[in-house]
C-alpha cells in the first residue's frame, strides 16, 4: 500500500531538499509552502514532482536560493519587486503583501514582479488576495512553448491568467487556467512512459499536428482557442514580461533543466478594492450572478473540484509516487 504523508511532514521534507541544495530557510518555507498546496489540491504536475528541478537549479545558481526578494513602491498604486533571480513564491509573498494595503489606499493597484522563476498554481495567489477582500486578475509568463497564430516556432509560454473574487459567506471564486491547450507537464509525463497524446494538444518542429510526445516536447503546443488563444498569450507576454522588463517567453530558459541562465520571467497582477467601485454591495452584486448559474443542473463554478480534493487530501494525507519520495529523502539527507 502506498503510504501517506500529512502536509505538514512533506513541507519539512522539502525544506530540507531546497536546505541542501543552498536555499536559505525563508525561501525554502515558501517554495515548501507552495508546491504541497498544489498537492493538496490535486494539482501534481505543479506539486513536489517539481522540487528536484526546483533544487538542481538553486544548487547550481541558475535560480538564486539565497535571494531577497527587492520591493519597491514607484507609484502610489504600483508595487515592484525584484525577484533577483530568486524563486517566484517569496517574491510573490513579498509583493502581495505590499499591494493589498496599496490597493485598499488608492482602491485598486499593480504588483510588478521581475526577474522571477516559476510561479506554480496562481490561483493559490488570488485565492489569498481575494481572502484579504479583493478582487484580482494575475498574469505570468512562461519559457516558450506556443508559436504566434499561423507560425511552427514557439514565442509565447503557456502564459497562466487567473482572477480572484472574493463571496460572502463562500469560498472565493477561482479561475485559473493557462493559455495552452494541455500543460506541458503532462505531456512529459506521456513522454516518460512512451505514451502518445492526444490529436489537437501539439505540433512537431515542422508544424505538423502530432500525437508522439516527443515530437511535441521538440516543437510547440497548441493553444486554447486557436487564434484567440495565441492573441491572448501575446497579451500576457506584454503585461508579464513586457511591463516589468523581465524576458519574453522564446528568451526565458527552461524550468525543468540546469543549463543556460536563470528564466528571468515576470509576473502582473491587478488588485481591486470592490468598495471603490460600483456605489453598493458590490460583492453581494457578484454573487447574484453566481447563484443564478447555481440554479442551472450540471453547473459547478470553477476551482469547486480543487477544493473537495483539499478537504479530502488534507483529512487522508498525500500520497508521492514511490520513486520521488525516495529521491527527495535522499536529497534531505544531505542537509545541514
Amino acid at each position: 500500500m502506498t503510504a501517506l504523508h500529512s502536509a505538514a511532514e512533506l513541507r519539512i521534507l522539502a525544506e530540507r531538499v531546497l536546505a541542501a541544495a543552498d536555499t536559505s530557510p525563508d525561501n525554502a518555507r515558501s517554495v515548501a509552502a507552495a508546491l504541497v498546496a498544489a498537492d493538496l489540491d490535486g494539482i501534481a504536475t505543479h506539486g513536489l514532482a517539481r522540487l528536484p528541478f526546483y533544487a538542481d537549479q538553486s544548487a547550481c545558481g541558475k535560480v538564486a536560493g539565497r535571494a531577497v526578494p527587492e520591493v519597491a513602491r514607484p507609484a502610489r498604486a504600483v508595487v515592484r519587486v525584484d525577484a533577483a533571480n530568486g524563486f517566484a513564491y517569496p517574491a510573490l509573498d513579498a509583493g502581495i503583501a505590499a499591494a493589498i494595503p496599496a490597493a485598499r489606499e488608492c482602491g485598486a493597484a499593480v504588483l510588478a514582479v521581475a526577474r522571477s522563476h516559476h510561479c506554480g498554481v496562481l490561483g493559490h495567489q488570488v485565492e489569498r488576495i481575494a481572502e484579504a477582500g479583493l478582487v484580482s486578475l494575475f498574469f505570468a509568463n512562461t519559457p516558450a512553448a506556443i508559436a504566434p497564430w499561423g507560425g511552427k516556432t514557439a514565442l509565447f509560454g503557456t502564459d497562466p491568467i487567473a482572477f480572484g473574487c472574493p463571496r460572502p459567506g463562500a469560498p472565493p471564486l477561482v479561475v485559473d487556467a493557462a493559455l495552452s491547450v494541455a500543460a506541458r507537464g503532462k505531456i512529459m509525463v506521456a513522454a516518460s512512459k512512451g505514451e502518445a497524446i492526444p490529436a489537437g494538444w501539439a505540433l512537431d518542429a515542422d508544424g505538423n499536428p502530432t500525437t508522439v510526445a516527443m515530437a511535441a516536447l521538440g516543437g510547440t503546443l497548441l493553444a486554447l482557442g486557436g487564434g484567440k488563444g495565441a492573441s491572448l498569450a501575446l497579451v500576457v507576454e506584454l503585461l508579464a514580461a513586457g511591463l516589468t522588463g523581465s524576458n519574453f517567453g522564446y528568451r526565458a530558459s527552461s524550468f525543468f533543466d540546469t543549463n543556460g541562465d536563470p528564466p528571468g520571467v515576470g509576473q502582473l497582477a491587478i488588485f481591486f478594492d470592490p468598495s471603490a467601485f460600483g456605489g453598493g454591495d458590490a460583492l453581494a452584486h457578484c454573487e447574484e450572478l453566481l447563484q443564478e448559474m447555481l440554479k442551472q443542473p450540471g453547473v459547478r463554478l470553477p476551482g469547486e473540484r480543487r477544493l473537495a480534493n483539499r478537504a479530502r487530501l488534507e483529512a487522508e494525507g498525500i500520497a508521492l509516487p514511490p520513486t520521488l519520495l525516495e529521491d527527495l529523502m535522499r536529497r534531505a539527507a544531505h542537509a545541514a
